[in-house]
């Protein structure tokens, strides 16, 4: 544990407020020499006002640790889910961020790992997490919006043949691995960090798109919400 146990922490809500209440347990308070960004990922003022920072602190003595979440499309195959996608990525370099310019929190990550490469002295690294569900009937933005669109319809559907995997994690899990990561980072020197910042958590499960329309086909036919629970592709105009 870090001797200032401090934390500055942005953006606490679905993550957020996860990761403050096990930093909170640990007796951390509030500064800016450790600071966890996790807001929108695509939100580039207030990621830039984090690197203005370390770019201002550059020239103290003063150790500043700094993770910032990205989002899983960074490992997004762009294939219209046709097939499993072949490709694996590993914890060896940040190769999924470089190889997926098209998503939109690319650049900003790429924006951190150039900053990190110069702030010799300072720890930065990205936590990229899957879909997540949680307490209190939350999850993430995908399957709400899949259920919403059947309920609209009266049919259930997926892109393409919904062969594209999603990989998963509780919330509270995914908080419990910043934990990890800090402790790591306070321990750890900058050099650790330097060939590649990435670190992407998960629970070891993978599902498919078609997967997650059979099961939310099959409890609303069960609600007698919609009639029939066989999944279909969208089309176009869906």
């Amino acid at each position: 544990m870090s001797t200032s146990e401090k934390v500055f922490i942005i953006g606490p809500g679905f993550i957020g407020w996860n990761v403050l209440d096990l930093l909170i347990e640990e007796g951390y308070t509030v500064s800016s020499l450790i600071t966890i960004h996790t807001a929108t990922i695509s939100h580039l003022p207030s990621v830039s006002s984090v690197l203005t920072g370390l770019h201002h602190r550059a020239s103290t003595d003063q150790p500043i640790i700094s993770i910032h979440t990205s989002g899983p499309s960074v490992l997004d195959s762009l294939s219209p889910s046709v097939h499993k996608p072949p490709l694996i990525y590993t914890s060896t370099s940040s190769s999924p961020i470089t190889a997926s310019p098209l998503q939109p929190c690319t650049a900003i990550d790429l924006t951190i790992i150039r900053v990190r490469r110069l702030a010799h002295t300072h720890q930065i690294a990205i936590m990229i997490p899957p879909g997540f569900k949680a307490r209190h009937k939350r999850l993430t933005i995908q399957i709400p919006t899949i259920t919403r669109f059947a309920l609209q319809r009266g049919w259930v559907g997926h892109v393409g043949k919904g062969l594209g995997v999603e990989s998963q994690i509780h919330v509270l899990d995914l908080a419990r691995a910043y934990i990890v990561l800090l402790h790591h980072m306070e321990v750890s020197s900058p050099t650790v960090f330097q060939a590649n910042p990435c670190f992407f958590c998960e629970n070891g499960k993978e599902f498919s798109w078609k997967e997650v329309a059979e099961e939310v086909g099959r409890a609303l036919e069960a609600r007698g919400l919609i009639a029939d629970a066989q999944p279909r592709e969208f089309g176009r105009g869906d």
